[in-house]
C-alpha cells in the first residue's frame, strides 16, 4: 500500500464536476483507492461517497493506494487534485 498527501487546488472548487471527474479517473484503475480528509476516509471510486468531502483550494487530504497499478493510481489522482 502506498500514500501520499496533497494540498488541494482545482479549478471550479465549489462545482461537483471535479468530484465526478476525479471519480472516473479512480475507476480506471485495479487498486482499491481512498481519500481521506478531515475524520472521513472514503473510497475514492463511490461517487456518493466522495460527495460528502469538502474538497476546496486548500484542504489537505491523504490519498491511499493498494493494488499492481497503486504507483501509477497515486501518480494520477495527486496530479489530478494539484493542477488547479
Amino acid at each position: 500500500m502506498k500514500k501520499c498527501e496533497v494540498v488541494v487546488n482545482v479549478r471550479d472548487d465549489r462545482d461537483a464536476r471535479p468530484i465526478a471527474f476525479l471519480v472516473q479517473t479512480a475507476s480506471q484503475f485495479d487498486s482499491k483507492i481512498y481519500i481521506d480528509c478531515e475524520e472521513k476516509h472514503v473510497n475514492a471510486k463511490s461517487i456518493m461517497g466522495m460527495m460528502t468531502l469538502t474538497l476546496t483550494n486548500g484542504t489537505e487530504v491523504a490519498i491511499s493506494a493498494d493494488g499492481h497499478d497503486e504507483n501509477e493510481a497515486l501518480k494520477r489522482l495527486q496530479e489530478f487534485l494539484t493542477t488547479g
